[in-house]
């Protein structure tokens, strides 16, 4: 099978996955999220089938999306060994897909990714900010049944893993406090550093105007 062959198999299965999602990680966002990566691998020496791959199934066994990600990591183990991917590659991939997110840099040791896993962590981060990401922060927190804002309740801080999981003690506005505005300065590629600055920039302003609106200044 030909590295486009696997690729078409990979970017089917992350189809039949991801379809259906309703909180900001359906198809759309895979599509944008590669879209990025193709774009960070004219500037960075990476394993493109690799890269590539795992961009296609970062989210599929999310552990904020799906009940059991540890039985879709293994079906997508099973799949891509079908696929014909060496145990190396398939190793690297659930590697990366398992370790990307952002609630895993709120360890104490956060896992060290290869410069494969960084594209794709900055691909998948660059979708979480600007115009598209407060979009997709507002859906996903909708979805989530949040709060939109309450200025009595200040953004956390030094949150572990669990606490920053926890959405009740989460508004949709301190999100970008507690996340979204973090994102720029934890870019890995200088590509995706400058891609990121623009979008800071319209988050702050989104902010800016929305607090204004909210205490009727406009």
């Amino acid at each position: 099978m030909t590295n486009q062959d696997q690729l078409i198999k990979v970017k089917e299965f992350s189809y039949n996955k991801m379809k259906n999602d309703s909180t900001g990680h359906n198809f759309d966002h895979i599509q944008r999220v590669i879209k990025t990566v193709q774009k960070l691998l004219k500037t960075e020496a990476a394993d493109p089938v690799i890269t590539l791959s795992a961009a296609y199934l970062h989210d599929v066994a999310d552990d904020k999306l799906v009940k059991d990600p540890a039985k879709l990591e293994t079906e997508i183990r099973q799949f891509l060994k079908d696929t014909d991917f060496t145990p190396e590659q398939i190793d690297e991939i659930l590697y990366i897909t398992h370790n990307l997110s952002f609630s895993k840099s709120l360890s104490k040791n956060p896992p060290k990714l290869s410069l494969a896993g960084q594209i794709v962590q900055d691909a998948d981060r660059l979708d979480a900010i600007g115009a598209i990401g407060i979009t997709r922060a507002i859906y996903y927190g909708g979805a989530n049944s949040e709060t939109i804002y309450d200025p009595e309740i200040l953004p956390r801080e030094k949150m572990d893993k669990k606490e920053y999981r926890n959405l009740s003690d989460e508004t949709i506005i301190n999100h970008f406090y507690e996340k979204l505005l973090k994102l720029t300065g934890m870019m890995n590629t200088p590509t995706a550093k400058k891609i990121a600055e623009r979008r800071h920039q319209y988050m702050l302003d989104f902010l800016d105007e929305f607090k204004a609106e909210w205490n009727s200044e406009k």
